[in-house]
């Protein structure tokens, strides 16, 4: 009797007396060898795919050889695809566009490569600098139903440069919300006298107004110069979406609404300010810009009067008489001359790098910018405002508008600008410095004014004092006035 185990495997059937146990045990553990190793497929399964390819063998070479067989019913999908093409002639690019995705695979690598190639060959994607945001209302609005209220809204949104007169609300906004509030140290948040919110909205509404106008205004003194540059040749009016009496009708309307609201909403001294803009953008900076370099600062001037709308209107709410030398040039109005300071110096960094991007463009259409006039002034230029705006923040903080640590969150920030102006003057604006800058002070602007309203002065200890109520007093330290005048003997 002999004892053999058990195969965990099926294994060929030998006869079990003529192998050895040491030839049993390589035969249990070798692979087993399957007869077709990648086949799904059972057994009669098999024989029925091989029948069929023999068939389809014998079709191929029996039947296919007849032309006129082969031609009625066995026609190829290509050939099939060309036929029904040629019927629906429209469908023939999509045809060879569909045919040509299946057959060859672009790798994603490939694709996002001829993608870069195919933007830097279009000039439209090329472009140096953001597209006017005018420009892209007014190719939205060519593109909707004539007569529709949609298109005559956006083609006036357009008129109104949205992109530029957001800004400029919020410059103005942000100085409101920088003004000091009496009282802002109380123990509870409820119980802190607050700007006026109604005040607030009159200010943004009346400043979104005036910087409105002043845009249409200035549109529709340079038409013809705007059609000679890629960034505004697609304005409203160079396209003739709106006509020049709409464009005055509209403008118009802005500066007299809007001078109204803050003259009635806010106070006299703010809508003279609103009104003060406007002349000055369309009536001075506008008619220079083809005079003299000079327009560059009138411009930055334009940019540093909504600041100080803000901080008129949020003054006026705790003066004494309201007049505009006390709004002005009172007690405590430093802070608002600081604020506009902040963005009339910010103007130059951010102007100047956008110019030289598109410098040529400047040039062929007549303007006269320091960045093709004197490019080496234009660098100096930005790099003297970027370093001015240490001083200015560090004068929020000493003139009580905003706390101490704000002058190192702002360095910081001022830092990274100023070392991007350096840049930008030391390759004269190559080596995509002006990019570089232009971009920096897009940021720039938002940081700094985020910070400067999250350091507020009071503001972190009116948040502590809030949250952990103040400490206990000792009656020590409690001091009685007593008048001794009234005392007889």
């Amino acid at each position: 009797m002999s004892f053999r185990p058990i195969l965990p495997r099926p294994i060929a059937v030998r006869d079990a007396n003529l192998i050895c146990l040491r030839c049993w045990r390589k035969l249990a553990q070798a692979p087993v060898r399957w007869r077709q190793p990648f086949s799904t497929q059972p057994s009669h399964r098999q024989d029925a795919v091989a029948a069929d390819k023999s068939r389809a063998t014998f079709s191929k070479d029996y039947f296919r050889a007849n032309p006129v067989l082969k031609e009625t019913f066995w026609t190829s999908r290509q050939e099939l695809r060309s036929s029904i093409v040629s019927i629906r002639p429209g469908t023939e690019q999509q045809a060879a566009k569909d045919v040509t995705s299946t057959s060859d695979e672009v790798l994603p690598h490939r694709r996002r490569k001829k993608a870069k190639e195919q933007a830097a060959e279009d000039p439209e994607m090329a472009y140096p600098i953001p597209h006017d945001a005018s420009s892209k209302l007014a190719h939205i609005s060519s593109s909707l139903p004539q007569r529709s209220l949609k298109r005559m809204l956006t083609t006036y949104l357009s008129l109104s440069k949205p992109r530029l007169s957001f800004l400029v609300v919020l410059t103005a906004t942000a100085a409101y919300s920088l003004y000091p509030v009496p009282g802002l140290l109380a123990p509870a948040a409820t119980a802190t006298p607050s700007l006026s919110t109604l005040t607030l909205l009159f200010l943004t509404s009346g400043t979104a107004l005036c910087s409105a106008s002043a845009n249409a205004f200035n549109m529709l003194m340079e038409p013809q110069y705007d059609a000679q540059m890629s960034r505004t040749r697609n304005r409203p009016l160079v396209r003739k979406l709106i006509s020049p009496r709409g464009a005055i009708a509209f403008a118009v309307a802005c500066g007299v609404v809007g001078t109204g609201a803050l003259y009635y909403g806010v106070n006299p001294t703010t809508a003279f300010l609103g009104a003060a803009n406007i002349f000055l953008y369309a009536g001075v900076y506008t008619p220079m810009k083809r005079m003299s370099v000079l327009n560059t600062w009138f411009g930055a001037i334009v940019g540093g009067i909504p600041p100080l709308m803000g901080w008129t209107a949020a003054a006026n709410q705790y003066a004494h008489d309201g007049t505009w030398e006390e709004l002005l040039f009172g007690e405590g109005s430093a802070g608002g001359w600081l604020c506009a300071a902040l963005l009339f110096a910010w103007q130059f960094p951010h102007f100047n790098s956008l110019s030289w991007s598109i410098r040529e463009e400047y040039k062929s259409a007549g303007y006269r910018m320091l960045a093709w006039v004197n490019p080496a002034q234009n660098g100096r230029v930005a790099l003297r405002y970027a370093v001015l705006m240490f001083p200015v923040c560090i004068g929020l903080s000493y003139c009580g508008v905003t706390d101490w640590s704000f002058v190192a969150t702002s360095s910081a920030v001022n830092g990274w600008m100023a070392l991007k102006a350096w840049h930008f003057w030391k390759a004269d604006g190559h080596k995509g410095t002006a990019r570089a800058l232009f971009w920096a002070s897009v940021w720039h602007l938002p940081i700094v004014m985020v910070l400067a309203m999250a350091q507020k002065k009071g503001l972190g200890e009116r948040l502590y004092r809030s949250l952990f109520g103040y400490a206990d007093i000792d009656e020590d330290d409690l001091y009685y006035e007593v008048d001794t005048s009234s005392t007889r003997i």
